[in-house]
């Protein structure tokens, strides 16, 4: 990804919200209400390629650093990127429950 860890935690927040959008449109009933293997098989690539994405999006510019020997900045842009992350998820959740309690 890049260098930015706001950047990569924002596209992280993004990815996530759309995949969340998607899965809560299709379980109004929007993309259908027939059960089938499908379903399950759709569910599990979707964690594989959530999984492969958020590593992306963390691993990958911290490993190049490392493979560099930059040590000290490899673990300084996982740790912000994850700071940053853990921060929008922190105000994601809180909004959850700020809704929920109206």
């Amino acid at each position: 990804m890049t260098k930015n860890p706001l950047y990569n935690a924002l596209c992280a927040i993004l990815y996530i919200v759309g995949v969340v959008s998607l899965v809560f449109l299709a379980s109004s009933g929007v993309l259908g209400e027939k059960e089938s293997i499908f379903i399950p098989m759709g569910m599990l690539a979707l964690l594989v390629l959530s999984v492969s994405v958020m590593a992306y999006l963390f691993f990958y510019q911290p490993v190049l650093l490392l493979l560099d020997g930059e040590r000290e900045k490899a673990a300084k842009l996982f740790l912000q990127t994850v700071g940053i992350f853990a921060g929008a998820t922190a105000v994601v959740l809180l909004i959850a429950i700020a809704v929920s309690v109206l």
